[in-house]
């Protein structure tokens, strides 16, 4: 189908350590795959990679997407976001007709949302 996102890969300095992290917060597992330092991501719901981060060019800012990624207890997914190395930096705040959403940082300072969505 086309215009629709197929895959996305999270950005990391250190690709262990960010492993880590996303295996302790979503339980996400990982396969070494491609070039060294690229693994495929299992669970994320859609086609995903880690990889090591790549160096901007000369003079460019550093630009990303932001993932949101759909949880079943905000609550319960900050905690482990902390006790991973990770840090909030929106609380818990309501959309109405949407969901409830925090914002945090990775152990590689990329922020994502998790979502608990309205039925």
């Amino acid at each position: 189908m086309a215009n629709q996102v197929r895959f996305f890969s999270i950005a990391c300095d250190d690709v262990e350590r960010a492993r880590k992290f996303y295996q302790a917060v979503f339980g996400w597992t990982f396969e070494d795959w491609g070039p060294p330092g690229f693994y495929l991501i299992h669970g994320a719901g859609l086609p995903g990679a880690i990889q090591k981060r790549h160096e901007p060019l000369a003079g460019a800012a550093s630009a990303s997407f932001e993932l949101t990624v759909g949880v079943d207890d905000v609550d319960e997914i900050a905690r482990k976001v902390a006790a991973a190395g990770g840090a909030i930096v929106m609380q818990k705040s309501h959309i109405e007709t949407v969901g409830t959403l925090i914002y945090f940082t990775d152990s590689e300072g990329n922020r994502v949302g998790a979502m608990k969505y309205d039925t």
